[in-house]
């Protein structure tokens, strides 16, 4: 799900790398740091207090996820900045970018969890939108220019037909606004400068893809469930031309992202109340959190010994041995008496530890270890 910066457009998920890299960190302006307070050079011995002489609260360690069900109107870099002062966290990010104009699923990684965010993103996602027929805009969503109309209006009988040629892995041309580089650079800037941008079409992957309702002839709601790269924009553009109409779509909502689904969605209103709730002694934030290991879930999970879990700590190998040691090769969470310890990789009879996870802070509470 990406959001176009000049337009604020409905997209489908764009993970160019610098996306999956950028999204470790809250900040999105396209630097590699975590987010943080800006840092401010201030003599007056004031300076650190706030108004009303109530002292800056420093940040604080917290490492967990948060499902936002994100309210159409706030981007997601916004969600963030919410969530990280809701928990006074030192790090957050999000995994996968879900613009203004949509709504649902916006996994916020809190802490350490931020290490486990590209497994997030390689995931499925579902989306429900809604097409409208009868016109195509540049920008492929309602907030485009109209650039091209129809009245013609597709029946049930003609999409159903058409939805097994969008099932499977299918070439998709791109947005013209979306952040694909061309020669350098993105799209989106140069459709904006008015030049005309023609993107290579590329395969994409789409699961599961169902009409679920047609509540009049000018529009029709669907189901998607596609893997990484796919773009809904492209989907109701495509669709609405071979229909013999045009389409572009009018409503989005994210319901899949990984392991996490509606089930695990939080809303802004029930997240703050339980801040409240946490800072009057009435509750835990850590009650908010999911683990940082169930962004794991397709992984492997390998328990090694105390004595193992130093030396993995420290950055070194370890040696597999005994009739219990896997067979297996590939990536692996480790843990230690049922705490999260590293990402490794075993091979060669070893294990080599890539990311080792300090979790000293608040994480989330026993009872959301296991799934609901």
């Amino acid at each position: 799900m990406t959001m176009d910066p000049a337009h604020g457009t409905i997209g489908g998920e764009e993970t160019d790398q610098r996306d999956v890299q950028k999204n470790n960190f809250a900040d999105l302006g396209g630097d590699s740091q975590p987010h943080q307070e800006p840092r401010r050079v201030n003599n007056d011995p004031r300076a650190n207090k706030q108004k009303g002489n109530q002292p800056r609260r420093d940040r604080r360690d917290v490492h967990g996820w948060v499902v936002l069900d994100k309210p159409i109107g706030m981007t997601s870099t916004q969600a963030v900045a919410v969530l990280k002062r809701l928990f006074n966290a030192k790090r957050a990010g999000h995994a996968g970018t879900l613009d203004p104009l949509a709504s649902g699923g916006l996994p916020i990684a809190l802490g350490e969890a931020t290490k486990t965010v590209p497994f997030v993103m390689d995931g499925r996602k579902r989306y429900q939108f809604t097409v409208c027929w009868g016109e195509e805009r540049d920008t492929d969503d309602i907030e485009g220019r109209v650039t091209a109309t129809s009245d013609q209006r597709p029946t049930q009988e003609a999409i159903l037909a058409l939805l097994p040629r969008f099932t499977g892995v299918i070439e998709q041309i791109p947005p013209r606004y979306s952040a694909i580089k061309v020669q350098g650079e993105r799209a989106y800037d140069l459709a904006r400068d008015g030049e005309v941008v023609e993107l290579a079409p590329r395969p994409v992957e789409i699961h599961h893809l169902t009409l679920v309702d047609q509540p009049d002839s000018d529009r029709a709601v669907f189901e998607a469930e596609c893997g990484k790269g796919t773009y809904v924009r492209a989907l109701a553009r495509d669709m609405g031309r071979i229909l013999g109409t045009y389409g572009h779509i009018c409503a989005l909502r994210r319901t899949l992202v990984g392991p996490f689904d509606e089930n695990d969605m939080i809303p802004l209103d029930q997240l703050e109340a339980l801040c409240d709730r946490a800072a009057s002694g009435e509750g835990s934030l850590a009650d908010a959190l999911m683990p940082v290991e169930t962004a794991l879930d397709d992984i492997p999970a390998l328990a090694v010994t105390r004595a193992d879990a130093a030396r993995l700590h420290r950055g070194q190998a370890v040696l597999l041995r005994g009739r219990d040691a896997p067979t297996s090769s590939g990536t692996v969470y480790v843990t230690v008496a049922g705490r999260l310890l590293a990402l490794a990789e075993v091979g060669n009879g070893e294990i080599i530890p890539k990311r080792v996870f300090n979790l000293t802070g608040l994480t989330a509470s026993t009872g959301r270890n296991e799934r609901n």
